[in-house]
């Protein structure tokens, strides 16, 4: 696999995930936390995040073939799931499907904050669970080519950056809030949201095509 596909993966989980578009939010739910209990916080978000994100991409398949779901339509579903979180992003709000009004209630709890509502569903939330699992799909469709081990490694490599990314992000993020506001994390996420979009499409446009093979609707 080339280092520029290689690339893209880590980008596309990076970007769903959002951690620079999540430092307000955690800066905000954290306020009074003393630093080591900061420490704790960003320790159990990234933790959870990446086990959860690990997990759907290893069992993915297995989901798929317990509900008879196939992959192109996953792939069209994931795409447009995808893109209500993208234009979400554009619009600079979070979107409805990482965070709710009870979550946000259950922030409360200091314990907690890095499991719910940080961990789930604000890091591994939808959009990044449908993201690792429609490239492990990718990785296994054609029978004929075998399973490409290099994908399957770029995406388990995309979740570790994107977690250390993550990480780092967290801890320093009160510094960054300070320093670029609450409009330069919005920036930073409408051009997040933009990239997804286009991945987006072109995971709608990827599962279209695969429909009309699967249906010989088109030839190969």
């Amino acid at each position: 696999m080339e280092l520029a596909a290689t690339l893209t993966v880590i980008v596309a989980i990076f970007a769903i995930v959002n951690p620079v578009g999540n430092i307000s939010f955690f800066v905000a739910l954290t306020d009074g936390y003393t630093r080591k209990e900061r420490n704790a916080v960003i320790r159990k978000t990234t933790l959870v995040a990446g086990g959860v994100l690990a997990v759907f991409a290893i069992l993915g398949q297995y989901i798929f073939d317990m509900f008879s779901i196939t992959i192109p339509a996953f792939r069209i579903a994931g795409g447009i799931l995808l893109l209500t979180i993208a234009f979400s992003m554009l619009q600079g709000s979070h979107p409805k499907s990482k965070i709710t009004d009870r979550d946000k209630e259950e922030a409360l709890q200091r314990e907690a904050v890095g499991i719910v509502p940080l961990g789930i569903p604000m890091f591994a939330g939808p959009g990044s669970i449908t993201t690792v699992m429609i490239y492990i799909t990718d990785a296994t469709a054609d029978p004929t080519l075998g399973t490409d081990w290099n994908l399957i490694l770029a995406v388990f490599l995309g979740i570790l950056v994107t977690m250390i990314l993550s990480y780092i992000l967290l801890y320093y993020g009160e510094a960054l809030f300070e320093k670029i506001g609450r409009m330069g994390t919005l920036a930073f996420s409408r051009i997040m949201g933009l990239i997804l979009a286009a991945m987006a499409v072109q995971f709608i446009l990827n599962g279209f095509i695969g429909f009309l093979l699967e249906y010989n609707l088109i030839s190969g």
